[in-house]
């Protein structure tokens, strides 16, 4: 008797997608909040339950408590919810605060991509935080599973007065296209988009599947945008891929859904859960520029016009924080630092309190997971940042806290290998107190294991997290990678052979930024100052001795999830 072919990972996936929607399927999760965790079939903990947004969460130990690179579930779920161009109103937000509250812990973190996420989420409490969110508007679909993620923008969309363009409206209407769409709910894995119409691309095209841009014709004046795709971080960073087009605006959205119809359609990526990224056909399958813009206008049916120079950003945060004028005279927008992008329901119903009191009851979430209230007149901007101030919201933001982002961690991920929320807080906390003069640009991501939810491959400083044994004992470590950069000057961070105990990282990233003040040239930043040196002289400096170069860890045997925001 032959012995039956076990299915490989990608193969049981795929037949799962073949045999069902998700999206058709919202009554088995009622019928399951009603019969409990028991009733509950595997292939909806693995696979179904994230076109819904939700995960299940892991027991704080992380991917070192289960095997295959994956840890243990508990009985609760991560949900996360999706929110297009980061634009929320005060009710949702409002909402969103007593979610956390009543569901969620008490809390709540903006990702990298304007979502929102609420953690300890039960199963008998899916279907009235579903019904909340509806009721305001806001849904969780489609923002985990192989299908469209939350399409990212400027959240100063409409408002920010060095804008090319508001393309929020096209952000939406992709979002509507995509989102929900039986035609583009079996992806080979996740896809992401961002469409953009301001100068500091604040939602980072570079690291997009697709990254619309806005950019002006210089003969013509019109503002269309330019096009990159197959970006993507994880494991396998790749920088999106520049195609020789002047996408107009109206071929923004057909454009878009001729990129995510040659993804769908691509057999070649569903053979392999780790190489399924849009990517990969560059990365692995001879693609070119010119062969996938060929493949675009074959969908389109005609041929696009040639692109146009752009103009990528120098070195910035991305992160509107501060008081900045508004295109709308005398009026500005407030954007607060938010530690980690971690968000009590407190805070939250403060930030939707204040803007109303000051603003139109419109807040935005950002790619750098910080807040922003717009349309304050300027004459009430320094109360509202006083008011934010006192519920643990500063705008008068240190560059560490400013530029520090951090991934979920092992506290709720059942993939990473570090906490990273607690980590992240102590670490700008020591560096403010040990550098309260700095005040230079610099970029630091915390990451809780390889798959970069934190971003760690565009940072100035990406720690990418490790376990070590010290006294016989498992500990927190971190990996350092150094000048990764996007704009201008995009790089992906370099490995540089060094790996610390989470313990020693602040003392060294304190060591690093001292020689780095003491021994730059004149007008030399951090970027520029660590490209200068080789990967030897950085672990000196940062170990504060010469020590032997360490390898990366290779990836855990299991796909990334993709649980970045």
């Amino acid at each position: 008797m032959t012995e039956a072919v076990k299915e490989t990972k990608a193969q049981r996936v795929e037949r799962l997608k073949r045999e069902q929607n998700p999206w058709e399927a919202y009554e088995d999760i009622l019928r399951f909040a009603r019969e409990g965790w028991d009733s509950v079939p595997p292939e909806w903990f693995g696979t179904y339950f994230r076109w819904w947004g939700i995960y299940t969460q892991g027991d704080g130990v992380g991917a070192i408590g289960g095997k295959n690179g994956e840890g243990k579930a508990v009985r609760n779920f991560m949900v996360r919810i999706r929110i297009p161009n980061g634009a929320l109103e005060s009710h949702q937000l409002g909402t969103i605060a007593d979610l956390a509250e009543w569901h969620g812990g008490g809390v709540g973190d903006i990702t990298v991509r304007q979502n929102i996420q609420l953690h300890w989420v039960k199963l008998e409490s899916l279907p009235e935080v579903f019904r909340a969110l509806w009721l305001q508007g806001v849904t969780t679909l489609g923002s985990c599973g192989d299908v469209t993620r939350n399409i990212t923008g400027c959240p100063l969309a409409g408002v920010d007065a060095d804008e090319l363009a508001d393309t929020s409206p096209l952000v939406h209407a992709g979002t509507q296209m995509l989102n929900g769409n039986p035609a583009f709910y079996n992806l080979p894995r996740k896809f992401k988009v961002s469409i953009a119409g301001c100068r500091t691309w604040c939602s980072y095209p570079e690291i997009n599947d697709v990254g619309l841009t806005a950019v002006r014709h210089p003969a013509t004046g019109e503002i269309g945008f330019s096009l990159r795709v197959g970006g993507g971080l994880s494991t396998d960073p790749h920088l999106g891929v520049r195609l020789d087009a002047f996408v107009r605006w109206e071929e923004a959205l057909p454009v878009l859904k001729a990129v995510a119809e040659i993804f769908r359609d691509s057999d070649v990526l569903r053979q392999n859960r780790e190489k399924a990224r849009l990517k990969f056909l560059f990365l692995q399958h001879g693609w070119t520029a010119e062969r996938f813009l060929k493949a675009i206008e074959e969908r389109l049916g005609r041929v696009l016009a040639p692109g146009v120079p752009d103009d990528p950003p120098d070195d910035v945060y991305r992160d509107h924080v501060g008081i900045h004028p508004q295109k709308q005279r005398d009026f500005c927008y407030v954007g607060t630092a938010v530690l980690r992008g971690r968000l009590t329901a407190e805070q939250m119903r403060a930030a939707a309190e204040l803007s109303e009191r000051y603003g139109s009851g419109v807040i935005r979430t950002t790619s750098m997971q910080n807040l922003v209230i717009p349309n304050v007149p300027r004459d009430h901007a320094s109360s509202l940042a006083r008011e934010l101030e006192l519920v643990g919201l500063p705008l008068d933001a240190s560059p560490f806290r400013r530029g520090t982002v951090a991934c979920t961690g092992s506290e709720f991920c059942k993939l990473a290998l570090t906490e990273t929320k607690g980590f992240a807080r102590d670490l700008v906390e020591t560096l403010e107190r040990q550098l309260p003069g700095f005040d230079q640009h610099i970029k630091i991501h915390v990451t809780g294991c390889p798959n970069s939810c934190g971003q760690h491959w565009i940072a100035d400083l990406g720690i990418e997290g490790k376990k070590v044994k010290v006294g016989g004992q498992l500990v927190d470590a971190y990996y350092f990678c150094v000048g990764g950069a996007v704009g201008r000057h995009q790089a992906v961070a370099r490995p540089i052979g060094l790996r610390l105990p989470a313990t020693d990282v602040a003392p060294a990233i304190e060591r690093l930024l001292r020689a780095f003040l003491s021994g730059r040239r004149v007008a030399e930043n951090f970027r520029q100052f660590s490209a200068r040196h080789t990967d030897d002289e950085l672990r000196v400096l940062l170990a504060g001795e010469l020590v032997e170069a360490v390898a990366r860890d290779a990836a855990p045997a299991g796909p990334p999830h993709g649980v970045d925001g």
